[in-house]
């Protein structure tokens, strides 16, 4: 197997001038690339007893699901707001150029259960903070935290960090 960043694709200027898009897409499209990344954070929380997955949208649905079968847990959509068919719980939070909004059903799990969230990168770190907030204000016991990209100089992992012990990332991009 390749190192891992050969199968990210950079989008220079996407979605605006000065960002280095880190697309995992071409990750996912790679049979080999997808089953050594799964199988990477599998074996991070394999020790965990995680009873549910929670992704993030869109790109932590494709990963958390697979994540969540291999370790025979359920699994929890965090979504874009209004995108939930039943009662939600949601929480706002600030971007680089905006505000946006997560929601979850509020009968995603039980007070207690053991989460994993997972999602594809991270980088500020504004939007995993606000889905382990849905999480934690349902009385989830956050177990882990898994990525496939780490941006650290954008500081993102340290604000997980202080939510969540068990931070996993497989690779970093420094620039």
């Amino acid at each position: 197997m390749k190192d891992l960043k050969s199968y990210i694709r950079t989008v220079p200027d996407f979605p605006k001038d000065g960002i280095a898009f880190r697309d995992v897409t071409t990750l996912f499209g790679n049979p080999a690339a997808f089953k050594h990344t799964v199988d990477a954070l599998v074996a991070a929380f394999k020790n965990d007893r995680v009873q549910k997955v929670a992704g993030i949208e869109a790109r932590g649905f494709i990963l958390g699901g697979a994540v969540a079968h291999r370790l025979g847990a359920g699994f929890v959509p965090i979504r874009k707001e209004g995108k939930l068919p039943h009662q939600t719980v949601s929480e706002t939070y600030t971007l680089e150029y905006g505000d946006a909004t997560l929601e979850m059903h509020l009968d995603a799990f039980g007070a207690g259960d053991r989460i994993l969230l997972i999602d594809d990168l991270i980088a500020t770190g504004g939007t995993a903070e606000a889905a382990l907030s849905l999480i934690e204000r349902q009385g989830g016991d956050v177990v882990g935290c898994g990525f496939i990209v780490d941006l650290p100089g954008l500081g993102g992992s340290a604000r997980v960090k202080a939510h969540c012990d068990h931070v996993v990332s497989l690779i970093s991009f420094d620039d």
